[in-house]
């Protein structure tokens, strides 16, 4: 494991912070430190020339006294051709010349720094005119130094020690604000875990705290409550079918122990007969759990969409369907739609053969594009289905007196079935009014030209 995974979150933003900064901070440190000594060294040249030409103004006489300092600016001497020092300012005064440079008469002003075993000098070196050396010496070359010890700033690291204390400190302060402002970051995360770690398989109705705004954290937690919504309703859907599955399972197995236990026990009973008879409660049984498990399967199940259209398979299944009650369909051209197309065509079966079951004369169907949807109407002409019952016929094993007189081996999940895909595919199965029988609606999202 490496050291970056060893970190947390917030460890790893500090650090990342604290070196990010450090980096920066040097960088300007560096910078700072080179302007400060190019500044420092400006100053004590400027001043250092200021006091050479100064005194050089002043000189009335070849051997003129010596200057008076009032400045950090102590070190100046006037200086023959021979390197002979003829006058000095007291800190000076009986030393040999400060330096043996001497500058060229094209260029007569010049800075410099000299050290020895004791010091380091910075000076100027300032050559007078010819026309002042004529009138003072005769014309002899004569130079002006100017100078004063080299400032401690310059002469020492401190200046590079007290910025990489500033850098440290600086450093330290980002990564510590850092540490603070991601630890508040991060609370509302905590928060959520915390929550999250609290839900259970037997309560999922917990939901996690969620924050203001759009951010990340936000997201985040949106898409864990919604993670949740659907993780309860997965769980609610699996109850639902295990308490349906034993409640619809109990009645014809108890039938079947029934029989059996009557062949067993009674010499009379006929065992093919009872055998037969068992058969067709074990269909009964298959029915049920082939049916509840394509319920399931639509629910959970995913599919790849693919363009179906609508008006040619509703015509297709229209044409499959016999039976003594005839099928007429209007349907406009080319209505497709973006699904699945065999659970499309389920979906239209189980309308139709409902219809035909409690039709009295024929069944119209119509497909036609109505409102960015595409809307297939199967309407029967038979007794038709009261308001009350129009939302329980679609709850899995409802069935009403009419359904079960008609199709008395139903298992009551075709409409189930029929609604689960139509909202698989982000559409709705609805009975709404008619002047008669019972009209199905169904409504699926138009596929785009």
């Amino acid at each position: 494991m490496s050291f970056h995974r060893r970190l947390s979150v917030q460890a790893t933003l500090t650090l990342a912070t604290g070196l990010l900064s450090l980096l920066a901070l040097s960088a300007v440190g560096i910078v700072a430190d080179f302007a400060i000594r190019v500044d420092v060294e400006q100053r004590v040249f400027e001043d250092t020339e200021r006091a050479a030409v100064d005194w050089i103004g002043a000189m009335n006489e070849a051997r003129p006294p010596p200057p008076v300092t009032a400045s950090d600016v102590n070190l100046i001497q006037l200086v023959n051709s021979s390197g002979e020092v003829e006058s000095a300012s007291r800190a000076v005064a009986g030393r040999p010349a400060l330096s043996k440079y001497w500058p060229s008469s094209d260029d007569r002003i010049q800075h410099r720094t000299e050290c020895s075993a004791t010091q380091c000098v910075m000076f100027t070196a300032v050559r007078p005119s010819p026309q002042e050396e004529q009138l003072l010496w005769g014309g002899e070359s004569h130079i002006v130094y100017a100078g004063r010890a080299q400032p401690a700033i310059l002469a020492t690291h401190t200046l590079e020690l007290l910025l990489g204390a500033a850098v440290l400190l600086a450093s330290g302060l980002f990564a510590g604000v850092a540490w603070i402002l991601v630890r508040q970051a991060l609370r509302p995360v905590e928060a959520i875990s915390r929550r999250i770690a609290q839900v259970t398989v037997t309560d999922l109705s917990m939901r996690v705290p969620q924050p203001s705004g759009q951010d990340a954290i936000a997201l985040l937690a949106r898409t864990a409550n919604e993670t949740l919504s659907r993780l309860q309703e997965a769980v609610d859907h699996q109850r639902h079918f295990a308490s349906m599955v034993s409640h619809e399972l109990r009645t014809p197995l108890t039938g079947l122990r029934t029989q059996l236990e009557e062949a067993q026990l009674y010499s009379d009973v006929d065992p093919r007969t009872a055998i037969d008879d068992a058969l067709v409660t074990l269909e009964r049984c298959q029915l049920i759990i082939d049916e509840m498990l394509a319920l399931t399967r639509v629910r959970t199940s995913s599919h790849t969409p693919q363009r179906v259209d609508l008006t040619a398979l509703a015509r297709e299944e229209v044409a499959r369907q016999g039976g003594k009650v005839p099928i007429r369909i209007h349907a406009d051209e080319n209505v497709a739609v973006f699904g699945n197309p065999v659970q499309i065509a389920e979906v239209l079966v189980n309308l139709l053969v409902n219809a035909q079951r409690h039709a009295l004369t024929g069944v119209e169907v119509s497909v036609v594009r109505a409102d960015g949807h595409a809307t297939v109407s199967v309407l029967d002409d038979g007794a038709g289905i009261p308001p009350a019952d129009r939302e329980r016929i679609f709850t899995p094993f409802v069935r009403l007196t009419e359904g079960r007189r008609r199709d008395p081996h139903g298992s009551g999940l075709g409409l189930a079935i029929s609604r689960a895909i139509a909202q698989t595919h982000q559409g709705m199965l609805t009975v709404e009014d008619s002047p008669r029988g019972a009209n199905f609606v169904l409504r699926l999202p138009l596929a785009p030209d």
